[in-house]
C-alpha cells in the first residue's frame, strides 16, 4: 500500500472521530434539559430555596439597653426604720440662687471728662503736674498764650472803646440834627461787634469770669488760665511747660471715683438667668467682712472664645474710694427664681441617666418616680417635673431602697405572705418562724462561701422538710460602671432545722440577702438582710 493511500485513511479516521466527539458534546448538553422546562412552567420566574420560604426569626427586642421599669415596692415599717429611711413633704415657695463669679474693678466710663483747648498756643505754667493727683472742679490746671486768643480780645477791647464813643447819651445832638442817623447806625455797629467778639471769646472757652477782668481791667492778658470741668483723678495727663498743643490734643483725663464699674465674668450657661437690675454683692480679700451692694448695668454681647464667659457690668457706689481700678474681686449676684417646688437635695437618687425620688404612699408603700431637677441651692434642689405639692418623699437611705426595689424586681413583684391554711395541716406559719443565717467565713469573701440557715418555729422547735433558698443581690453601680449582680443558693436540709449549701460571690460590698422558706408549695416566711463581703470589686 502506498503512502497516499495511507494518508488518505488516516485523514477519513480523524474526520469520523471528530464527528462522534461533537455527537457526544452535544448529547451531554442538552441531556435533562426537557425535565427542567417542565418543572418550571414560567422559564422567566426563578425559585429560592425552600429555606427562603421559611418565616423570618423575630427580631430582638431593644428593650435590653433600656433603662428597667419602676415598680412601687413594699417595706415593713420595721426594715424602714432599721436602714433610717426620713421622709419630707414637697413644698413650693419663692425661691432665689446665688452665682458666685469673679470680676475686676473698672473707671466708670460715664464719669470721665476729658481737657482739650479750643485754639492752638503754648502752655506756660502747669498746677496739675501728676497722675492721679485728684482736682476740684473749677480749679487751675494750667495756662496758656495763644496769639489768636490775644487777637480776639484786642478786637474785643477795641469794639467796646468804641460802643462807649458812639454811645447816644454821649453826643445827644448828633443824631436828632442828622437826618441819615450816622450816629446810630455807629453805634449800633459797634454793638454789634462787641457781641461777636464776645461771642467768638465764649467760643474759645473762656470763663465768664475772665471776661469780665478783661473788660474792668482794660488790657489784653497775654496768659489765660484753663481750669478742671469735674471732680476727680487725673488718669492721663500731656499738659507740660512750653509745650505747643492743638484743638484736638488731649492734655487731660479726669475720672470720678465716687461710681465704679465692675465687670463680672460669667459662663454663658449661667448668663441666661441674669437681667439688668439684678442686685449683687461685691467682697474684696483686701477688706474682710466688708461688703459692697450694686446692681447689674448691662450684659454685654460678646462671649470671650478662650474662656466661653460673658462680661457683665455692675455698677458700685465708691465710698472712700475703697474699690480701686484694676482690682480683682469677687461678685455674688442674687437671682430670683420665683416660687418653685423645692425637696431636699439628698432626696433624689441619681440612676444612670435619671432622677428618681421615692414617693411614700404610707405604710411602709413606696412608689420611684422618674423626676426633672433644676438648680441646687444650698441642700434643696428644684424641682422641674414629676412631684406636686404635699407629696411626701423619701429624703435619706434612698441607696439602700433603690437597692431593696431592685432585689424585689428581680424576685418579682411584692406580694403579701400566705395566710395559715385552714385544713389544719399543721404547716409553719410565718408568724411562728424563726429565720438566722450565718456564713462561713463570717464575714463572706468574695468567691466561693457556704451559708447556713436555721429555721425555727414556736418554742425553738427546728423546721424541716421546708426547701430553704437565699437570694443574694448587689445592686449596679453606674458611676463605676458596674451592672447588678444575683446568685441563689439552693440550701440542703443537714437536719435540726440546718440548711446549707454554697454561694459564690463575684464582688465585694454589700449583697441584700432573701431567705425564703417553702413548705407544703407555698412560701411561709421570708427575711431580708444585708451582708458586706470583703474582697474588691
Amino acid at each position: 500500500m502506498s503512502d497516499r493511500t495511507y494518508r488518505n485513511a488516516f485523514m477519513a479516521a480523524l474526520v469520523l472521530c471528530v464527528l462522534l466527539a461533537g455527537g457526544l458534546g452535544w448529547e451531554l448538553m442538552h441531556r435533562g434539559r426537557p425535565s427542567q422546562v417542565e418543572a418550571s412552567p414560567d422559564p422567566v420566574v426563578a425559585e429560592g430555596p425552600a429555606a427562603a420560604t421559611q418565616p423570618a426569626a423575630p427580631a430582638a427586642s431593644p428593650q435590653g439597653g433600656a433603662d428597667p421599669a419602676l415598680a412601687p415596692i413594699q417595706i415593713s415599717p420595721q426594715r424602714l426604720e432599721q436602714i433610717g429611711v426620713t421622709t419630707a413633704v414637697v413644698q413650693l415657695k419663692d425661691v432665689s440662687d446665688q452665682l458666685q463669679v469673679p470680676g475686676n474693678v473698672d473707671v466708670d466710663e460715664e464719669r470721665l471728662a476729658y481737657v482739650q483747648t479750643r485754639f492752638p498756643g503754648w502752655i506756660q505754667s502747669v498746677f496739675a503736674n501728676a497722675t492721679w493727683q485728684y482736682v476740684r472742679k473749677g480749679q487751675r490746671l494750667f495756662t496758656i498764650y495763644s496769639p489768636d486768643l490775644v487777637s480776639t480780645e484786642q478786637e474785643y477791647l477795641l469794639a467796646k472803646q468804641n460802643q462807649k464813643a458812639f454811645a447816644p447819651e454821649m453826643h445827644p445832638g448828633l443824631t436828632m440834627s442828622t437826618p441819615s442817623g450816622a450816629g446810630g447806625t455807629a453805634a449800633q455797629e459797634s454793638g454789634w461787634l462787641v457781641q461777636a467778639t464776645e461771642e467768638r471769646l465764649r467760643q474759645f472757652d473762656v470763663p465768664p469770669a475772665e471776661i469780665s477782668a478783661l473788660v474792668e481791667s482794660g488790657h489784653v492778658q497775654r496768659e489765660i488760665a484753663v481750669v478742671s470741668p469735674a471732680s476727680g483723678y487725673i488718669t492721663e495727663r500731656n499738659a507740660l511747660p512750653n509745650a505747643y498743643v492743638q484743638p484736638d490734643t488731649k492734655l487731660y483725663t479726669i475720672a470720678d471715683l465716687s461710681t465704679v464699674w465692675v465687670y463680672a465674668n460669667v459662663f454663658q450657661t449661667d448668663v441666661g438667668r441674669l437681667k439688668p437690675g439684678d442686685l449683687a454683692q461685691v467682697t474684696v480679700d483686701s477688706y474682710p467682712g466688708r461688703t459692697f451692694r450694686g446692681r447689674i448695668d448691662q450684659i454685654l454681647p460678646d462671649v470671650d472664645p478662650t474662656t466661653r464667659t460673658v462680661r457683665v457690668r455692675l455698677v458700685f457706689r465708691n465710698p472712700g474710694l475703697v474699690l480701686k481700678p484694676g482690682m480683682y474681686v469677687s461678685v455674688n449676684i442674687g437671682i430670683s427664681l420665683g416660687r418653685q417646688l423645692v425637696i431636699p437635695a439628698s432626696g433624689v437618687l441619681q440612676a444612670g441617666t435619671r432622677e428618681i425620688a421615692f414617693i411614700d404612699h404610707g405604710q411602709g408603700n413606696l412608689e420611684p418616680r422618674v423626676i426633672q431637677t433644676g438648680p441646687q441651692i444650698d441642700d434643696s434642689v428644684v424641682v422641674l417635673t414629676g412631684l406636686k405639692p404635699g407629696d411626701r418623699i423619701v429624703s435619706s437611705a434612698n441607696f439602700l431602697l433603690d437597692s431593696e426595689a431592685q432585689l424585689q424586681s428581680a424576685m418579682g413583684s411584692f406580694s403579701p405572705l400566705p395566710q395559715p391554711a385552714a385544713n389544719g395541716s399543721g404547716a409553719p406559719t410565718a408568724q411562728s418562724l424563726q429565720i438566722d443565717l450565718n456564713t462561713e467565713p463570717s464575714p463572706p469573701r468574695k468567691g466561693v462561701n457556704t451559708v447556713r440557715v436555721h429555721v425555727t418555729g414556736a418554742g425553738g422547735k427546728p423546721v424541716t422538710g421546708a426547701q430553704v433558698t437565699a437570694t443574694f443581690f448587689l445592686p449596679a453601680m453606674p458611676a463605676m460602671g458596674m451592672g447588678s449582680m444575683r446568685t441563689v443558693a439552693k440550701l440542703a436540709e443537714q437536719g435540726q432545722g440546718v440548711y446549707s449549701g454554697s454561694v459564690e460571690l463575684g464582688s465585694g460590698g454589700t449583697w441584700q440577702v432573701t431567705v425564703a422558706v417553702v413548705s407544703g408549695g407555698q412560701t411561709v416566711a421570708t427575711k431580708q438582710l444585708s451582708v458586706d463581703a470583703a474582697g474588691g470589686m
